[in-house]
């Protein structure tokens, strides 16, 4: 009963009408104002104080309705858990995406996602382009988000989501901010700082400077944030894809598009997960991910 008079009292309280909450509820006025009634009985204090046609919370209102909004999003968890557990079934989906590449688009297709099927757990997990393919490659992932270095292979479902522009990140004190574009040849004496764990520091230093053609020399950061201290601190520049709106900080850092031969450098980016797990809900989390990155100008 006092499941059934909590949820009455906050419809009331939402509605701010014992009328209209009555009427999303089904029944009559005088019912659900007994419910109240009968609650503030039971508890034993006063949760709203009537005047006419209107009402106000008491501080024991206030507070019983916050806590009741977190009690009923409880059960309704309690209960899609139990339910999960009964069909012995597993419906997490786990996401991989590169620590490098801004997480916007994934914020709101995990949301949009969560709100469409609450009953899917989405796990997330960050890593470099070659730690995200030994987690698709060893099942540690079902789906990652991933920059494209060799030919697509047969065995993936290789989906592609955006092609973005490539840019550095450098601080507003270097005289190389004051340009409206750079090239690898105006960075060759400054440290380019990527974000690679310890063990790879060797394959992304590798790849930037054997197959992007970075020069110099290299600074290695674990994170995003700490790479761009880095940046305002006038270490060196951050390789980075995205828009060219997504961070203009200010006075600190300047988002500077790199190009090659006067044009923009670009990059192309996939979800990719596994043939044999190629499946109706993967495709509907592919499918709504990239429309994000359409919503957000990215094709």
């Amino acid at each position: 009963m006092l499941f059934r008079q909590m949820n009455y009292f906050i419809k009331v309280v939402e509605c701010n009408s014992f009328t209209e909450a009555a009427e999303e509820c089904f029944i009559s006025q005088s019912a659900i104002s007994q419910q109240i009634q009968a609650l503030e009985a039971e508890i034993g204090v006063q949760l709203l104080i009537r005047e006419n046609r209107k009402f106000t919370l008491t501080p024991a209102g206030n507070y019983f309705y916050t806590q009741s909004l977190m009690l009923i999003d409880e059960v309704e968890r309690v209960k899609k858990e139990t339910k999960r557990i009964s069909k012995k079934e597993e419906k997490i989906i786990r996401i991989g995406y590169l620590k490098n590449f801004g997480l916007l688009e994934l914020q709101q297709t995990i949301l949009e996602f969560s709100e469409i099927h609450p009953e899917f757990d989405l796990q997330s997990m960050s890593g470099n382009h070659e730690t995200l393919y030994d987690y698709l490659r060893f099942e540690d992932a079902d789906l990652v988000i991933n920059d494209q270095r060799r030919a697509l292979s047969d065995a993936y479902v290789n989906f592609h989501l955006c092609t973005v522009y490539s840019y550095v990140e450098i601080s507003s004190i270097s005289p190389l901010s004051k340009l409206e574009t750079v090239t690898m040849e105006n960075l060759k004496r400054v440290p380019c700082i990527l974000i690679a764990t310890p063990e790879q520091q060797e394959i992304e230093q590798d790849y930037h400077q054997n197959t992007l053609g970075f020069h110099g020399n290299f600074i290695f950061a674990e994170n995003l944030e700490n790479a761009r201290l880095l940046v305002a601190a006038n270490k060196g520049f951050l390789p980075i894809e995205g828009l060219d709106n997504v961070m203009q900080a200010g006075r600190t850092i300047r988002r500077i598009p790199l190009v090659r031969n006067n044009e923009q450098i670009q990059r192309k980016f996939f979800a990719f997960w596994k043939k044999e797990k190629d499946t109706e809900i993967i495709r509907e989390f592919a499918e709504v991910l990239k429309s994000k990155f359409i919503d957000n100008g990215l094709k």
